[in-house]
C-alpha cells in the first residue's frame, strides 16, 4: 500500500492516547468501538491515571507498553498532541490518527500548533490522519477508530470526508439503510495525509468497488486530477462538493473571468478525471449503491415496468432528463407480455401491468424485458397496494435480476411498508429507491460512467502544446503590459497571432489623420475602438463604432472619440469582416487547478446567456470538439435555421491554441477573444477583439 498507509487500516496493534473511564469522553468512545466491533489486534490504552479501562490494562506512556505499536489514536487536549507524537516518533510508531481539535480551525494559535504537528510527523515519517477528525473505519479488518456509536455492515463502498459530522451521519444512515461500507475516513485538517493520497489506497483495496467523497476543496488541484484520472480507470469515483455558492476570489474584468468561479473549475476538473459529481448526499449514495451492485448498462435504452401510470411517468421524465431514453421493445416482447397481462395493460414502454398484478406477473415481465435485445436496463416500480406484500415482490425481483448482465433498479415506493423489502433487495444487491424519480438520475450516472470508460479505450491523443521558441516569443510580448496589468490591444493581438490565431487587419491610430490613412489602405467598411487604460468593456462607454463606410464618417466619429478627456490613448482601426458566427473564447487562471479555457456564444450579453463551457488546459483536439458540442454556439456553427454553416474546425483550432498559450504562460491571468468570428464555409476564424491581463 502507498507510503506505509496500510498501518492506518490494518494495524497489528493500536495505542489509544487519552483513553478514558468516563463514558462521556471521546477517548472512552474510541476504546469502546475498538473492543465492541472486534478489532483483532492488540489494544493498548494510554492513561497515566488508570490501571484498567473496559477490561484492558492501561499504560502510563509508550515506554511501559510491552509490544510494538502500529497505530496511535490521539484523543488528548491540543496542547499535548505534539508531545504525544514526539513520543510516537521516538518509539517508531508508523501511523497516527489525531482526533483532537484546536488546530488551524480555531485561528492563528491553532495554525502555529498545526505547523509544529506537521513538522513533527514529517521528521519522524509518521503518516497521520487529522487533526480535528473522527477517525476511520475498515469493516473488513475490522477496525473502528471513531467515537461514534454504531458500525456499518461490511460492504463495497468507500467514503472519504472532509467533514466529521457528515461521516457520523453516513455511519448512522448506512446502518439504517442496510448499505455496507468498506472503508470510511474522516480527513479532518489534512495536515499530512490528503484526499489525493487516499484515492489510490481505496483503489487498491479489493473490498472497495466504489469510492465516494464529500469535499470542500482539494489540497493540490493538478495532482488531484492526475491521480483521480488514474484511479477512475479502475473504480468509479463519486464526489459531493460542498460550498457551491462561493464565487471566485480573483479580481476579474473579462467575461471569462467573471464566469469562471470555483465551481466551473471543479466541474472541469471532475470531468477531466472521470469523476461523477452528485448534487446531494442522497444522490451520492443512490449512485454508489447501483455502481457497486449492478453491471453498467451497455447503452442508454431503458425499460420501465410498473403497476401504476403516474409513477411510471415520473420515472420516464427523469430518465429522459438524465440522458436515457425508452427502449422500443421488440414485437416478440410485446406479444409475450400481451398474452400474460390484463387486457387493459400497456405493453409498450413504459410497461404498465396495472394494479391487481402480482409478483408472478412482475417476474414474467421482468424476465422478458431483460431478454429483449433493445433493452439496456430495467426499472421496476411498484406503487403501494393491498393484495400482496412488498417482501414477496422483492424476492422475485432479486431472483430474476441475479447474475444478469443488465442493471436492474427498483422503486418499491413508500417507507412504512417497504423497509423489509428494501433489506431483501439490498441483500440481493438490487438498489431500491423510495420514489421513482431517483431511478433516472442513477441510471444517468451509470451511463456516464460507461461512456467515460469507453472513451478511455480510444487511441491516446496528446494535447496541443506550444514549442519552446513560441513560448519564449510569447513571454517577451508580455513585457508590454501597462501598470494595470492589461496589454495594449496591438500587443494582445500580437500575442494570439504568435500561436497562429488570425485577426483582421488593424492598427493603432493616435490622430484622426492616422485613422483615415490606415482605413484607406485596408478598405472600408472599418470599425473604430477606443484604446484607454482602465476600460475593459469598450461598448459600455460608447467606445465602439462599427460599419464605418467612408472617410467622412470615419473622421467625424474618430474626432468625437478622441475629443474625450478620460485617458484615451488612441483608436484601433480594424477591417470589418463579412458575416459569420460570433463566439467567445477565453482563458483564466484558477488558483487551484491552473489554466481554464472557455468557449461559447459571443457578444456583449455573454454573462446573461451563459452559453459557455469550461475545460482544463491544455486540450486535445477531441476534448475541444466535445467541449464545443456542449454549447448552443455549436448549433449556430452548423447552420441554424437555414443559415450557411461556418468554419467549425477553425474554432476548434483556436480553442486548442489558446488553451496551450494559457497553460504555457500562467502569468496571463485572463485572456479573451470576444468576438471570435467563424466565417462561412472554410473561411477560418478571426479574433476581432482581444484582451489580456497579467497577474
Amino acid at each position: 500500500m502507498q507510503n506505509g498507509l496500510d498501518k492506518l487500516f490494518r494495524p497489528r496493534s493500536v495505542a489509544v492516547f487519552g483513553a478514558s473511564r468516563d463514558p462521556q469522553k471521546l477517548g472512552h468512545g474510541v476504546l469502546r468501538n475498538l473492543i465492541e466491533y472486534r478489532y483483532p489486534g492488540t489494544i493498548y490504552p494510554i492513561n497515566p491515571h488508570a490501571r484498567e479501562i473496559l477490561g484492558l490494562r492501561c499504560y502510563p506512556n509508550l515506554d511501559e507498553v510491552p509490544g510494538k505499536v502500529d497505530l496511535a489514536i490521539v484523543v488528548v487536549p491540543a496542547q499535548y498532541v505534539v508531545d504525544v507524537l514526539e513520543s510516537c516518533g521516538r518509539h517508531g510508531v508508523p501511523a497516527a490518527i489525531v482526533v483532537s481539535g484546536g488546530f488551524r480551525e480555531i485561528g492563528p494559535e491553532g495554525v502555529e500548533r498545526e505547523n509544529a504537528l506537521r513538522e513533527t510527523v514529517k521528521r519522524y515519517g509518521i503518516r497521520l490522519i487529522g487533526p480535528n477528525c473522527i477517525g476511520l473505519i475498515d469493516t473488513h479488518t475490522p477496525i473502528n477508530t471513531t467515537f461514534v456509536s454504531g458500525m456499518p455492515d461490511r460492504g463495497a463502498i468507500g467514503f472519504l470526508s472532509q467533514s466529521g459530522a457528515v461521516c457520523a451521519a453516513i455511519i448512522d444512515w448506512a446502518r439504517g439503510a442496510g448499505v455496507g461500507i468498506s472503508r470510511l475516513v474522516s480527513l479532518g485538517n489534512q495536515a499530512d495525509v490528503t484526499e489525493t493520497e487516499l484515492l489510490p489506497v481505496l483503489a487498491d483495496d479489493p473490498e472497495t468497488l466504489v469510492i465516494t467523497s464529500y469535499i470542500e476543496g482539494v489540497s493540490d488541484g493538478r495532482a488531484f486530477v492526475k491521480v483521480a484520472e488514474q484511479v477512475a480507470r479502475q473504480k468509479p469515483i463519486l464526489v459531493l462538493k460542498g460550498g457551491r455558492g462561493e464565487g471566485g476570489a480573483k479580481a476579474v474584468a473579462s467575461h471569462t473571468g467573471a464566469l469562471a468561479g470555483r465551481e466551473e473549475a471543479y466541474d472541469a476538473a471532475f470531468r477531466r478525471a472521470g469523476i461523477l459529481r452528485a448534487s446531494t448526499t442522497e444522490e451520492l449514495f443512490d449512485w454508489a449503491r447501483a455502481l457497486a451492485w449492478q453491471p453498467l448498462p451497455q447503452g442508454n435504452r431503458v425499460a420501465v415496468l410498473t403497476n401504476a401510470g403516474g409513477p411510471g411517468i415520473l420515472a420516464v421524465d427523469m430518465l429522459e432528463a438524465s440522458g436515457m431514453r425508452l427502449a422500443p421493445l421488440t414485437d416478440e416482447t410485446r406479444e409475450f407480455l400481451r398474452k400474460r397481462t390484463f387486457p387493459a395493460a400497456s405493453v409498450r414502454n413504459p410497461v404498465d401491468i396495472l394494479a391487481g398484478s402480482g409478483p408472478g406477473t412482475y417476474a414474467l415481465a421482468l424476465d422478458a424485458l431483460l431478454n429483449d435485445p433493445t433493452v439496456d436496463a430495467v426499472c421496476v416500480i411498484q406503487a403501494p397496494q393491498d393484495w400482496f406484500t412488498p417482501v414477496s415482490l422483492a424476492e422475485v425481483i432479486g431472483e430474476v435480476a441475479a447474475n444478469r448482465q443488465k442493471p436492474v433498479l427498483a422503486s418499491l415506493m413508500g417507507l412504512a411498508s417497504t423497509s423489509e423489502a428494501t433489506a431483501i433487495l439490498h441483500r440481493r444487491h438490487v438498489p431500491n429507491y423510495a420514489f421513482p424519480e431517483r431511478l433516472g438520475s442513477t441510471l444517468g450516472a451509470m451511463w456516464s460512467r460507461r461512456q467515460w470508460l469507453e472513451a478511455q479505450k480510444l487511441p491516446s491523443e496528446p494535447p496541443f502544446e506550444l514549442d519552446e521558441e513560441t513560448r519564449d516569443r510569447a513571454a517577451r510580448v508580455l513585457d508590454g503590459a501597462g501598470p494595470d496589468g492589461w496589454l495594449a490591444p496591438d500587443k494582445a493581438q500580437e500575442l494570439v497571432a504568435l500561436v497562429g490565431i488570425q485577426a483582421p487587419p488593424s492598427a493603432l491610430a493616435r490622430t484622426v489623420d492616422e485613422a483615415a490613412s490606415f482605413a484607406g489602405k485596408i478598405g472600408y467598411p472599418v470599425a473604430l475602438k477606443i484604446v484607454a487604460s482602465g476600460i475593459s468593456h469598450k461598448t459600455d462607454v460608447g467606445g465602439v463604432a462599427l460599419n464605418l463606410r467612408g472617410e467622412d464618417e470615419l473622421r467625424r466619429v474618430a474626432k468625437e472619440m478622441l475629443s474625450r478627456t478620460d485617458g484615451i490613448e488612441g483608436l484601433l482601426v480594424q477591417k470589418m469582416l463579412m458575416r459569420g458566427v460570433e463566439l467567445i473564447v477565453g482563458t483564466v487562471q484558477d488558483d487551484q487547478f491552473g489554466a481554464l479555457v472557455m468557449v461559447g456564444s459571443g457578444g456583449t450579453a455573454v454573462e446573461l446567456t451563459r452559453d459557455v463551457a469550461f475545460e482544463l488546459a491544455p486540450l486535445t483536439r477531441t476534448q475541444a470538439d466535445v467541449m464545443l458540442r456542449r454549447t448552443q454556439a455549436n448549433a449556430l456553427l452548423g447552420g441554424f435555421r437555414g443559415a450557411p454553416p461556418a468554419d467549425r474546425e477553425a474554432v476548434v483550432e483556436v480553442i486548442i491554441r489558446l488553451a496551450a498559450l494559457a497553460d504555457a504562460l500562467p502569468e496571463v491571468a485572463e485572456l479573451e477573444i470576444n468576438p471570435l468570428i467563424a466565417l462561412r464555409g472554410d473561411g477560418g476564424a478571426m479574433a476581432v477583439d482581444v484582451r489580456a491581463r497579467l497577474r
